[in-house]
């Protein structure tokens, strides 16, 4: 994907084959800016400030982090230290313990001068299969926006709704939920896109529609509470969504506000699609309401909103009255009976377990 026409990941190695770059995302849309992280503790650190977000790419962050580690120090007490700091980061998002073990059992056996090695290719291993999934989940999800464009009678406009951000910015390349609006786009589909403002934090404002915004696609930033209306006044053909952990049950755990926008298009008959990658599956969950960790941030995300005043400078600004306390509830979860479908790098399915089971038959073990 591409910023001012130049073609870029999420997240790369630096120039010294050790340090590791990424897109500072807490400055966007405002400036395009690098971090470089040299630590493991740089690496948690950028996850948890939210630097980088986004389920499958914190969980490239957190292998990259052990990689910094092992260039450190490649010792057992060390590893340890370096996967619990960097695990405690973010408690809801399935792909950074995914990422974090998946590196950790390469490394197990594996004499001290091996290690560094052996987790910088897992890590780079990790971004490039992310991408191809990514790439994947974009061609099934474009199978399903051109049949339901045709059997719309091929408008002049096919509407989409997103929420939060779950496009390249929060994975490596292509995005899960807009990888399809992406290709459908390319593909000369008449796609526009009702982009939610996502509070808090406004990814969907300052993310999504920065991502639509550099490649073209036609996009409209909207208050949270319009999606219901919308879907009232037959203005949303479908809703596309990215899950930071679903179940094996298919039960899907995303942004805090996913939940009523299933609920509005259940009560609508508007199709709910959410895309992701097998590594956002949490096989050993089957209780999505029940069972997953929700993620509560500091208040100030809430009471505090930046943007850009006239002069050009930027500005954080406190919304609320003095002493009134905000609570920050990061997630919710959308049980699977209103998901109309997932869309996997596999293919799509319902969400249930035995539609995951199809697509995924190795884990029945």
């Amino acid at each position: 994907m591409k910023i001012n026409g130049t073609a870029m990941r999420t997240i790369w190695l630096g120039a010294d084959g050790v340090a590791v770059e990424v897109i500072d995302q807490t400055r966007l849309p405002f400036e395009v800016a690098t971090v470089t992280l040299r630590s493991w503790r740089e690496a948690a650190a950028a996850i948890a400030d939210m630097v980088v977000r986004g389920a499958p790419l914190i969980g490239a962050v957190g292998a990259y982090g052990l990689a910094l580690a092992m260039a450190e120090a490649p010792d057992d007490a060390h590893l340890a230290a370096a996967h619990a700091g960097l695990l405690a980061t973010r408690p809801t998002a399935v792909n950074l313990a995914w990422a974090l073990d998946d590196v950790c059992r390469r490394l197990a056996g594996l004499s001290p001068a091996d290690r560094a090695a052996v987790a910088y290719a897992r890590a780079a291993a990790i971004c490039d299969e992310d991408v191809a999934s990514c790439e994947a989940i974009g061609r099934h999800g474009l199978a399903v926006i051109r049949r339901l464009w045709e059997e719309k009678g091929r408008p002049d406009r096919f509407n989409v709704l997103t929420h939060c951000n779950a496009g390249w910015l929060a994975c490596i390349d292509w995005g899960t939920a807009l990888s399809p609006v992406y290709m459908a786009h390319a593909a000369g589909i008449p796609v526009h896109v009702w982009v939610d403002e996502t509070r808090p934090r406004n990814q969907g404002a300052s993310l999504t529609a920065f991502e639509l915004g550099q490649h073209g696609v036609a996009h409209t930033v909207i208050a949270d509470n319009v999606g219901g209306h919308l879907m009232q006044h037959g203005l949303v053909d479908m809703v596309i969504v990215g899950s930071d952990r679903t179940t094996a049950a298919g039960d899907v755990c995303n942004k805090i506000g996913t939940y009523l926008k299933a609920l509005a298009a259940h009560d609508n008959g508007v199709p709910f699609y959410v895309a992701l990658p097998f590594s956002t599956i949490d096989w050993t969950l089957s209780d999505g309401v029940g069972e997953i960790p929700i993620e509560e941030r500091d208040g100030r995300e809430l009471s505090h909103l930046r943007g850009r005043a006239a002069d050009g400078r930027l500005l954080t600004v406190d919304i609320l009255p003095p002493g009134s306390r905000a609570a920050n509830y990061g997630f919710d979860v959308t049980p699977a009976r209103l998901v109309t479908g997932l869309i996997t790098e596999r293919g799509i399915t319902e969400a249930s377990r035995e539609g995951l089971r199809r697509l995924y038959p190795e884990t029945a073990r």
